[in-house]
């Protein structure tokens, strides 16, 4: 089998492997589908993943295939099923995985990023951590599983509450299912705000009252002060000041993104005080991959304008300058392509 290694310094080296078998309690997986996340472009650039890098490594942890080998003691899967994969494996034994803060374990392990992920032909992977698909979803789709699973909890701390107006800045992939979220959630307003056109129409397909343009001053400034709650999925100090400018009194903010690890923004506090903002971080999806297969096998999300670029293994640098770069939205790896 073919696997793309991340080396470290912006280089990548398809190898050739065997096939891996099961252990006991795990499952092998034809890998049909891989999304390249924020994560793997801020890890190929020497930055923190959501766990410790060491190359070399088989990166990539949004994917989707097909089961073609169990181990001893699987029972709930069987060759042929189609599931995706929750990257995230918890100790299960420190002060946050035992008081209900898993998502914060010290010895978070994932898949794609400690362990050899979805950048391959084939992977092996605790049973526990692969999850059912709907056999007609498209694996691409299927892929999706893991960043919606970030959403929701990321969608579980803002509140939502039916006949809010929630604003989401930022329309790339992650901006796009949270405005699907927010939708399902009971959000009587959506607004998205997004410099790049091609994206400010995606969010309009998808449902969108409106698309802004936050750089043009007349397209904003309806939107200043009116968002019960702001959802920021960018990462830089614009996209930040848009959200404390679109909040109202009272909203909840959630900066979602992932920033740099040095990214800073000087905070209003003033604003903080006179408009009693609740501000909150999320990080992965603690308990929630299974919600998001529920939606993807119910059909209740669209990708269809999200995903926009595809690529083979031997083409892991130009997919992760596709995913960098503007023309695209959400680009996927195929490894068998």
């Amino acid at each position: 089998m073919k696997a793309a290694f991340f080396l470290g310094n912006q280089t990548f080296q398809v190898q050739e492997l065997e096939i891996p078998h099961a252990q006991a309690g795990e499952v092998v997986i034809r890998n049909e589908a891989c999304g390249v996340c924020g994560t793997d472009v801020h890890i190929y650039h020497g930055e923190a993943g959501s766990a410790e890098v060491a190359p070399p490594v088989v990166l990539g942890h949004e994917y989707a295939g097909e089961v073609v080998e169990v181990g001893e003691g699987v029972t709930a899967l069987a060759p042929g099923d189609h599931v995706t994969v929750d990257p995230n494996i918890y100790c299960g034994a420190c002060a946050y995985c035992r008081n209900g803060k898993k998502q914060l374990c010290e010895a978070m392990q994932a898949i794609g990023v400690t362990r050899d992920g979805g950048f391959s032909q084939y992977s092996v992977v605790p049973a526990a951590q692969a999850f059912k698909l709907a056999p007609g979803l498209p694996y691409e789709w299927g892929a999706m599983a893991e960043p919606v699973a970030c959403c929701l909890h990321g969608v579980d701390l803002a509140g939502i509450r039916p006949g809010d107006t929630v604003c989401v800045v930022g329309g790339g992939a992650i901006g796009l299912i949270m405005l699907q979220l927010a939708k399902l959630s009971g959000a009587a307003r959506l607004v998205v705000s997004e410099p790049n056109a091609q994206r400010r129409e995606a969010a309009l397909r998808l449902g969108a009252d409106a698309a802004i343009d936050p750089t043009d001053a007349a397209s904003r400034k309806p939107m200043e002060g009116q968002a019960h709650v702001v959802i920021e999925c960018v990462g830089n100090t614009p996209a930040v000041q848009s959200a404390f400018d679109f909040a109202k009194k009272g909203a909840t903010i959630v900066l979602f993104s992932v920033p740099k690890v040095d990214g800073a923004f000087q905070l209003p506090l003033f604003d903080v005080y006179k408009k009693e903002l609740t501000i909150k971080g999320s990080f992965v999806n603690p308990d929630t991959h299974d919600r998001a297969v529920q939606l993807l096998n119910a059909g209740k999300l669209d990708f269809g304008p999200i995903i926009t670029h595809s690529f083979p293994l031997d083409q892991m640098a130009e997919a992760i300058a596709a995913q960098m770069g503007s023309e695209s939205i959400k680009v996927v790896v195929k490894p068998h392509a």
